[in-house]
């Protein structure tokens, strides 16, 4: 069983977790698009830290017998793995459209080039 300490430790990291990405959603640091993964990240481990049974039947269909809490650390390790690889493939994309901007840009330059200064 889950010790209630660890249980309400947890509840409030996660708590936490979401009042941090709504205030930064709120303050437009964070747009919705980027927050939807750390919202279902907040919501999740809250659900699993408030859930004591539930958690405990999660472990024990990954077969972890020993520490079910270990379980939420693997499901918040998950979630941020997720979180990365979504990043990555936005800045790869964002990488790609640059490289297209400054080409572009120099095909601008070099045909203004040929223009007689003002």
């Amino acid at each position: 069983m889950t010790p209630l300490p660890i249980a309400i430790a947890a509840a409030v990291a996660s708590f936490v977790l979401l009042v941090i990405v709504f205030e930064l959603i709120r303050s437009r640091r964070l747009r919705e698009r980027y927050a939807l993964l750390w919202l279902l990240t907040g919501v999740v481990l809250l659900v699993l830290s408030a859930w004591r049974a539930g958690l405990n039947t999660i472990a024990r269909w990954v077969g972890v017998q020993t520490y079910p809490p270990a379980v939420l650390f693997a499901v918040g390790s998950l979630f941020i793995l997720a979180v990365l690889l979504h990043y990555s493939t936005v800045i790869s994309k964002l990488s790609d459209q640059n490289v297209i901007l400054a080409q572009r840009l120099a095909l601008l330059e070099e045909r203004l080039g040929g223009l007689p200064p003002r």
